[in-house]
Parts: structure tokens; C-alpha cells; sequence
């Protein structure tokens, strides 16, 4: 026979354990807050962090600081990498010089698909931006998203 203490303490963790689960399940869902700051800042946003496979995505790229931010293309550096640093997606951009003016923002949809057109899997995935190297200082900035089934 188990002892009332025993059970009592079994049935207080299995509830506290399934609180703080649902609690940390929705703060990883969350989307990053956008924070201006002085200076040159870039920030990559997304509406959430964990997509259903198929839904579109989209991404803003925001100058979060003081200063323009020069970018090489139309497609304002973004690119999306798998976590091992290799590029799958990149828009097709016109090769000219763009500027982000402070809080301004550029907003883009990757619809899952590859450079090639075909259908990215579940997993996880690196949305990076990065400025013009010619002006100077080169800021990069990424957020890490899901593809969930």
C-alpha cells in the first residue's frame, strides 16, 4: 500500500509539471519584441516561431536604429539557411544599392519553397539579413523559426 504523502506529492507534480509545460509552451510561441535603439540596429521579425508546414511566412526587416542601412540588393541582404549555414532561399532581387531609413521596414512572404521551386521539409530554419559591407559597418541579424506537420 502507498502511503497518502506519496500520492499526494505524485499528484502535485504530475499537475505542476503540466502547468509549467502549457507556461513554457506558450513563451517559446512568442513573437521578439522590437526594441529602437541608438546607432545602426537591424531586426528580423516574424509574426511567430513555429509555422504549420505549407503556411506562408512573413518576414519584415526593420531598420531599428538611428541611421540608414545600405543594403547590395532589392532583396535587402535576406536569405534563409538551414542551421548548418547553407543557403536554400534567397529572393530574386534587382542587384541595386537599397536603404533602409530608421524605422522603416521591408516586408517579404517565403511561401516554404526553394530557390529551385521545390518544397522545404519540416524542421528548423535560419531567417538571416545582413547589410552592405562598402558602408562600413556590417550588421547581420537572424531568427530562428519551425516547420511543424
Amino acid at each position: 500500500m502507498i502511503p497518502k504523502g506519496a500520492i499526494i506529492c505524485i499528484v502535485v507534480g504530475v499537475v505542476g509539471s503540466g502547468v509549467v509545460g502549457i507556461f513554457f509552451a506558450e513563451i517559446a510561441n512568442e513573437a521578439p519584441t522590437l526594441v529602437y535603439v541608438q546607432g545602426p540596429s537591424l531586426s528580423v521579425i516574424t509574426e511567430k516561431t513555429n509555422f504549420r508546414l505549407g503556411e506562408p511566412i512573413n518576414i519584415k526587416i526593420v531598420n531599428s536604429g538611428t541611421v540608414p542601412l545600405t543594403f547590395s540588393d532589392a532583396s535587402y541582404g535576406l536569405k534563409i539557411k538551414q542551421l548548418d549555414g547553407i543557403v536554400f532561399y534567397s529572393p530574386v532581387s534587382a542587384q541595386v544599392i537599397s536603404v533602409l531609413e530608421p524605422k522603416e521596414e521591408k516586408t517579404f512572404v517565403w511561401n516554404q519553397t526553394k530557390s529551385d521551386g521545390s518544397k522545404i521539409i519540416e524542421g528548423r530554419y535560419k531567417i538571416v539579413s545582413n547589410t552592405d559591407s562598402t558602408s562600413g559597418n556590417v550588421l547581420e541579424k537572424s531568427i530562428t523559426i519551425n516547420i511543424l506537420k
